[in-house]
């Protein structure tokens, strides 16, 4: 924002820089600021008053030229500074805590013309308010404009407020005296009008809105600019305030500004201050306005004051004097800054004698640490099991199985013939072994009972297989 504003008044500082305070010097730049500061939206009067408080300071004042540019601009920002001073300040939330004490409701009213964005200001102001804890009620005054009363009230139901509203063509003065009978009945904080948006060439209307003001004693009455309108806008205010005699002001569309001019125009014609900026569409884009960073983003950050006295032309003798003056209060010090310089020289000789009577100490902490790896060996006959145990298991895994080859199945079946136990010994071992396989090369055959046992379990099963007989009324038969 506001950076044709800030070039103006940084060109103008560099070329002050560049010349010598001289008149004509000091016109040619104060031209060249002038015709920036046009460009930039800024009021003839505003300008007029900063040329003349320049001039007044810069000339005669023997000044070094490298800090010319440091004084211009300082004097730049001081005269800005003391505008915004004199306008003064408005808090608005303390004031709605001030009034709400005595129970009776705060009432602002907002003005303008057309298309500033007013009636979106009103819903940001309200949602302000509602954030900072205040109950607010909305007056929808601007009977004129299509769609006015519908615009206003969708912002009150987003918004959750309440609005008092008539018809369109009704008198705007009722439907906010019905808001403030609304607001004293149900004990409501706040009150915002929204008035429709009027020409400030237009008397009857202008005498509407100061009826408005008449009816309800507004406690703030607050002026919406379009901060893109230039000296538009300028002009606009200062009829209004003429009319209304407004209390403060709110710049819309502020982040889109590149001029800046606005700003401090508005509050040199009317005295009043600058209370918000609008940086955009939702509700919570409405900033306070801060003299700090708005003079900031102009001049940069604040250096260190520089005393409004004028510094006095010195003659050449007395510039001969204090230049001798200054030559004796300095010898001093050198030879000061010699001796010592030459303390520390000595000192440091003397270090390197006291190192030398370290070295003892440094081989006295080498000797514990072969001590350290005497102790290491202890788990080491840990380790020495391990390898032992591996091999062993490795050389009983290689031995020679009796039973390698033989199923499983033969031997569990063989046992199972022959009621053998289990082998005891290694002896024992191969001898079943061997026993196993002769009996499996003559084709595993079975003891007489249990050849006996598998005939009648066949016998059984083929009589079974047989087909009954099943007995008739007439005894047995064959069906």
């Amino acid at each position: 924002m506001f950076e044709k504003l800030r070039n103006a008044f940084s060109s103008a500082v560099k070329s002050f820089g560049q010349k010598d305070l001289k008149e004509k010097d000091i016109d040619e730049v104060l031209f060249e600021l002038e015709v920036a500061l046009l460009e930039s939206d800024v009021a003839t009067e505003v300008i007029d008053s900063l040329k003349d408080d320049l001039k007044q300071k810069l000339i005669g004042a023997t000044v070094e030229k490298e800090q010319i540019a440091n004084v211009v601009k300082q004097n730049l920002r001081q005269h800005i500074s003391s505008m915004f001073d004199s306008a003064g300040k408005i808090d608005i939330l303390s004031n709605i805590q001030k009034k709400k004490s005595t129970g009776e409701p705060y009432i602002i009213s907002f003005m303008g013309i057309n298309g500033t964005g007013k009636t979106t200001t009103v819903a940001k102001v309200a949602y302000l308010l509602r954030e900072n804890k205040f109950s607010v009620v909305i007056a929808a005054a601007d009977t004129y404009r299509a769609g006015a009363i519908e615009q206003i009230t969708e912002h009150a139901k987003r918004l959750n407020l309440k609005i008092i509203a008539q018809n369109y063509g009704s008198d705007p003065a009722a439907v906010a005296r019905d808001a403030v009978l609304y607001a004293k009945s149900h004990k409501v904080d706040c009150i915002v009008i929204d008035t429709a948006g009027r020409m400030q060439t237009s008397k009857n209307l202008m005498d509407q809105i100061s009826k408005i003001n008449k009816v309800v004693n507004p406690d703030l009455k607050l002026f919406v600019g379009d901060s893109l309108a230039g000296n538009d806008t300028v002009n606009q205010a200062r009829e209004f305030y003429q009319y209304t005699k407004f209390d403060g002001s709110i710049l819309t569309k502020s982040d889109a500004d590149a001029r800046g001019g606005a700003a401090i125009s508005i509050v040199k014609a009317t005295s009043t201050p600058i209370l918000y900026l609008g940086v955009g569409q939702e509700y919570k884009d409405l900033k306070p306005f801060d003299k700090d960073s708005f003079l900031e983003s102009l001049f940069g950050a604040e250096e260190i004051s520089i005393p409004q006295t004028q510094p006095e032309i010195k003659s050449p003798q007395q510039q001969e004097i204090s230049m001798q003056k200054k030559t004796e209060q300095v010898k001093p010090e050198i030879k000061v800054e010699l001796k010592q310089e030459l303390k520390p020289e000595l000192k440091q000789e003397v270090k390197p004698v006291q190192v030398e009577k370290i070295e003892p100490q440094i081989e006295t902490k080498q000797i514990p640490k072969p001590a350290e790896k005497v102790e290491q060996p202890k788990p080491a006959p840990k380790l020495e099991p391990k390898p032992v145990a591996k091999q062993e298991k490795i050389q009983f895994e290689d031995e020679e199985d009796p039973f390698a080859g033989i199923a499983t199945k033969d031997i569990e079946k063989f046992s199972d013939l022959f009621d053998v136990p289990p082998p005891e010994n290694d002896k024992e071992a191969k001898e079943l072994a061997a026993r196993i396989r002769k009996w499996i090369s003559q084709g595993r055959p079975k003891t007489e009972e249990d050849a006996k046992e598998e005939s009648i379990e066949e016998t059984m099963e083929q009589e079974d297989a047989k087909p009954k007989k099943k007995r008739s009324l007439f005894g047995w038969g064959r069906k």
